[in-house]
């Protein structure tokens, strides 16, 4: 027994001691740059939001971190997958074929039947510039070009004229082009267009408006392409100088009727938005029939859209009359990234499915893509959950450990072209364009951004002096105030971040 009393007397003492020793250690100093990031991050109106950040160097090692791990809205940083996927599975340089074929023989430059275009997912027949160059040759293109190319090769392969109808295929993806979890009223708007495999402009008519004449006229509106293939009440009126414009523009859904509703004050400058169509696949031959028109080119039929796979399959394995390449894969990442673009991201998503899945839809090419995350880049499968390509659609999910995880194996992939072209830069054409001016950070931001009601996110690298990244995720989530303000804060913390990082290196 009194061995034992000694023993627990002797454990006693030791414990004490190894406590007194514990206190006695200083502790680890809280690095200034980090606890001047938390200051930012804490401080008021954002000190109540979701924050999700994880930077780290360009050994993987972390810098800074905020629950890296949780899961956040990320808007249009979802992107990057897509944009990722398509550069490293199709290939900078990998295009897509529209299809031309004629249901008759073709007699003295007289089509004896139906001209049927069969779409397989080209977004490029839109007015944009497809690279940072502007001044390049080849680089920016009209809403037309591509349209006329088209119809230059249709006649070309000897068509002077069509005894039956156009008809525009878009089979080769899903029939389903509205995704179920869009709002419906975004689905009036050019960034939640319908995804096809036949597309024109967008998938949008133009829409300018301005006042009108007179005070209580009506505002003045203006479609392009002015095609006739919808009809328009225009309810807006001119409103006193001064007063707030209010006008707004609806479509019963699925439908070709339009009408515009509110006010536009006299003094207004005007503007012009983008005005989603209801069928993309009619769209697109309906442009391309005014094309043929124009070129002299006589067409009997109507004009008139199929996505039913069946109705046109035995012409597939025919000659066409015309195949018509796409820009590259290059070119159509370019305005995901550097503009973000949903048309194309979703365009492409489906795209990917079709090339590696089960058919070109929405299923198959998260399917695909999800793979990629998990198989070819080692992201966990419990540190996502996506329901489309653009980030638009309500319940996408992802963690900033794992936007970091693939913005390090795109860096160092071989077939990372086309994503780190379309990369916006800070203080160069797209979304960054006005973004880290007069900072230290300024031109060496290199990074996607995302915002979408109460979401905030930029995730990229920083270009250091000595030539090696630092990749950082940031997403703010449930903020109360405008998207630029907490844009704002995002890039000040980055800033101040990375900048307090150096100066304790040096």
């Amino acid at each position: 027994m009194l061995r034992i009393d000694r023993k627990i007397r002797i454990y006693r003492i030791f414990t004490l001691l190894l406590v007194f020793f514990m206190i006695a250690q200083p502790l680890p100093a809280v690095q200034p740059a980090a606890a001047d990031a938390d200051s930012l991050l804490n401080a008021a109106p954002f000190n109540r939001a979701n924050w999700g950040v994880l930077i780290t160097d360009h050994s993987g090692n972390s810098l800074f971190e905020r629950n890296p791990d949780n899961l956040f809205i990320p808007a249009s940083n979802l992107k990057l997958i897509v944009s990722a996927a398509a550069s490293v599975l199709l290939g900078d340089n990998f295009t897509v074929t529209t299809s031309v074929f004629g249901t008759g023989p073709v007699e003295n430059g007289v089509l004896q039947g139906d001209l049927v275009v069969y779409g397989r997912g080209d977004p490029t027949f839109s007015e944009r510039c497809y690279g940072p160059d502007t001044t390049a040759a080849g680089a920016c293109e009209t809403m037309w070009s591509r349209t006329e190319m088209l119809a230059d090769s249709i006649i070309a392969a000897g068509i002077r004229r069509i005894e039956g109808n156009l008809i525009g295929d878009g089979s080769y993806f899903e029939s389903v082009m509205v995704h179920p979890a869009w709002e419906v009223y975004d689905l009036n708007w050019w960034y939640a267009a319908p995804v096809s495999a036949l597309g024109f402009n967008d998938n949008s008519v133009n829409i300018t408006w301005g006042p009108g004449t007179a005070v209580n006229a009506p505002a003045a509106v203006s479609f392009d392409p002015a095609l006739g293939n919808f009809s328009f009440d225009n309810r807006a009126r001119t409103l006193p100088e001064g007063e707030r414009a209010n006008i707004d523009f609806f479509r019963h859904p699925g439908s070709m009727s339009i009408w515009a509703e509110g006010g536009v004050p006299i003094d207004h400058g005007g503007r012009t938005e983008y005005f989603a169509m209801p069928d993309p696949n009619l769209y697109f031959v309906q442009a391309l029939r005014a094309t043929l028109e124009q070129r002299g080119v006589g067409i009997t039929g109507s004009t008139t859209s199929t996505t039913d796979p069946n109705r046109h399959a035995y012409l597939l394995n025919s000659v066409p009359l015309v195949d018509f390449e796409s820009k590259p894969v290059t070119d159509m990442v370019f305005p995901i990234l550097n503009t973000s673009q949903n048309l194309f991201a979703e365009t492409l998503l489906k795209l990917i499915g079709s090339q590696f899945g089960d058919h070109g839809s929405w299923s198959s090419g998260l399917e695909v893509t999800s793979r990629f995350l998990i198989d070819s880049i080692g992201i966990d499968s419990t540190a996502f959950l996506r329901r489309d390509g653009s980030g638009l659609a309500a319940g996408n999910l992802i963690t900033p450990r794992a936007i970091v995880g693939l913005l390090r194996y795109m860096y160092a992939h071989p077939r990372n072209g086309a994503f780190m072209r379309g990369l916006p830069r800070a203080g160069k054409r797209g979304s960054l364009r006005n973004r880290f001016r007069g900072t230290s950070l300024a031109g060496r931001v290199v990074a996607k951004t995302g915002s979408v009601s109460r979401v905030a996110a930029l995730s990229g690298y920083v270009e250091g002096e000595d030539s090696t990244p630092i990749f950082f995720s940031i997403i703010i989530n449930n903020h109360p105030t405008s998207s630029r303000a907490a844009s704002s804060r995002i890039d000040e913390f980055l800033v101040r971040t990375v900048t307090g990082m150096r100066q304790e290196e040096n």
